[in-house]
């Protein structure tokens, strides 16, 4: 009985009255079955009450909310999905303080037009790859050498079209001779450089960061489409991003030794690569993009086609993973980490957005060429009108087959437009002069120079037509130093008066511009590229109807790369 009284809760025990004693009725009698019948009743009272306490709380609960082990379940997600997200956040943070940007300061402010947005909001983007050779931050021991400042190794223009379904990357040869455009160096803007070579861009200041607003500025100028993003990657961050993904399948055409890669070394050395199918990353990675000589004509062409071979590859191996951040998020750590961006792109939300904005993308709808070359003694001049009439059909977000993939409106035969009643039409504005026709104006061979002025592609094309058919010679053709000439202007030296006139008959309204320099040039201005448009503003954008740009050479379209590709088909210039 004992253990029975000792066993009671405090509550249940004698409770001294207020004034110290005790009631003699409320004393109980100690042992006997009485006190075994009380400590029962006292029981059953209190398991009463629980019953009684749980039914009124079901009526006051409310519903949906947890109890027991249920509670403990739901506390449990909530704490892990708090903690995913800390983690995530944290992630965020990392690759945040991993990215790089350059100072916009050194963005042309003349740049091409944004690309208008199709009828769900949506716009083509166009990012400059840029593949940095630079030995600093440590890259001497993966790219050799010790060169100083920075070069543009590899650089492709990637154009993702409207409709998020296709993309094609272009390689532009590094050796292409080209017009630098004015530049930022050390706080002043350099004079433009005619017939430079185009990695000289990414080099202006000679620093081991480059100089991706000049190649920017640069690309922009050439191609006249505006340039929404840029990236520079260096040999570390390239290395680490193929390690991080496990590796990459590559084709090799043949055995590869250490002499191939470094012709320097002055003996054959080492094999490091054999030929056919393998797996590559880190270091060796590095290796098969760069390397040059012992595989097809040894030309930097024949290397710009292995490069795009494998930035297949690398997409086809992410992709085939998923495209989620998951898959992602170890991808971005390795690249960002030797990553520079523009200001726009200084995020890791941005960075992962856009990259999750290409999964949509089948492979085979994903494309790499290079702009349409020649070789011109060493070096490298782009094919025109091949090249113009390329950058033409990616400004409409024409894809290189011809389809429309920028959203605006269905591929549809050209409308003349409504007829109207000419006893009806309004009285017409006074009409601005005319050219009169191209055989009527005799250039007795006189030499012009002709530019484009603006950011409208294709221009010197049409003019130098002209120019053939009205006799005169075209030295040669090129963007002009700023593209925002709003009139045609000709330029002419000493004892080139008559000439000069002769050539205004053909741009009526063309300003002429006395110069000491014995050189006849036309700068082409925003009126020729409205007229050249049928009236439409240069730079606006195409609207229902109207004319789509010339077919692509088939020598464009038949040697594009898809992702999807054999790896080992089309992996060196000749």
């Amino acid at each position: 009985m004992s253990g029975q009284r000792s066993g009671a809760s405090n509550h249940d025990a004698p409770q001294p009255h207020p004034t110290g004693a005790t009631d003699a009725a409320e004393q109980p009698r100690p042992g006997g079955r009485a006190e075994a019948r009380r400590a029962q009743g006292r029981a059953q009272g209190r398991a009463q009450g629980r019953a009684q306490n749980r039914a009124a709380g079901r009526g006051r609960r409310k519903p949906g909310r947890p109890t027991g082990k249920k509670k403990i379940i739901a506390w449990s997600a909530a704490s892990a999905v708090i903690l995913l997200a800390a983690g995530t956040g944290a992630v965020y943070l990392k690759l945040n303080g991993n990215i790089k940007s350059f100072d916009k300061a050194g963005i042309a402010t003349d740049r091409p037009p944004e690309a208008t947005a199709d009828a769900n909001g949506n716009k083509p983007v166009n990012v400059l790859l840029i593949g940095s050779d630079s030995r600093g931050s440590g890259n001497n021991t993966l790219g050799g050498g010790g060169d100083d400042g920075a070069r543009s190794d590899t650089t492709i223009l990637l154009h993702v079209y409207a409709d998020h379904k296709h993309a094609v990357g272009i390689s532009i040869p590094r050796d292409s001779l080209v017009t630098i455009p004015s530049c930022l160096v050390n706080g002043k803007w350099t004079k433009p450089q005619p017939d430079t070579m185009f990695n000289a861009a990414f080099s202006m200041g000679n620093t081991d960061t480059g100089n991706p607003a000049c190649t920017q500025n640069t690309v922009e100028k050439l191609t006249g489409m505006r340039v929404d993003h840029t990236l520079v990657v260096d040999f570390n961050g390239f290395a680490s991003m193929t390690s991080a993904v496990g590796g990459v399948q590559v084709c090799v055409p043949n055995a590869v030794y250490e002499g191939d890669l470094n012709p320097n070394l002055g003996r054959k050395g080492k094999q490091i690569f054999t030929k056919g199918v393998q797996s590559v990353a880190g270091q060796q990675a590095l290796d098969y993009v760069r390397v040059r000589h012992g595989i097809g004509d040894g030309s930097d062409i024949g290397r710009m086609q292995r490069q795009q071979a494998f930035l297949s590859a690398l997409i086809k191996k992410v992709k085939g993973e998923g495209m989620s951040p998951t898959t992602l998020l170890p991808l971005a750590d390795a690249a960002t980490k030797s990553l520079t961006v523009d200001p726009d792109l200084g995020s890791a939300e941005k960075l992962l957005g856009f990259g999750l904005s290409m999964k949509n993308i089948d492979l085979k709808d994903i494309k790499f060429i290079t702009v349409p070359w020649r070789f011109e003694g060493p070096r490298v001049a782009w094919v025109q009108p091949d090249a113009d009439h390329l950058w033409a059909a990616l400004k409409a977000d024409r894809t290189l087959d011809g389809q429309d993939a920028s959203g605006q409106h269905p591929d549809a035969p050209v409308s003349a437009g409504p007829s109207v009643n000419p006893s009806s039409a309004a009285p017409s504005s006074p009409a601005a002069p005319s050219a009169p026709a191209a055989g009527d104006v005799n250039g007795a061979g006189a030499r012009v120079m002709v530019y484009n002025g603006t950011t409208t592609p294709g221009l010197t094309t049409s003019a130098s037509a002209k120019l053939k058919d009205a006799r005169f010679t075209v030295a040669g053709a090129a963007n002009a130093a700023t593209q925002d000439h709003d009139t045609t202007v000709i330029e002419y030296g000493p004892n080139q008066a008559k000439a000069a006139q002769a050539l205004a008959q053909l741009f009526p309204g063309a300003t002429l511009e006395k110069s000491s320099t014995a050189a006849l040039n036309l700068i082409l201005g925003k009126d020729y590229a409205a007229a050249a448009n049928g009236g439409a503003a240069a730079g606006a954008p195409a609207s229902p109807g109207s004319a789509a740009p010339a077919p692509l050479p088939s020598s464009i379209s038949d040697n594009a790369r898809s992702a999807d590709d054999d790896p080992c088909s089309n992996l060196s210039y000749n």
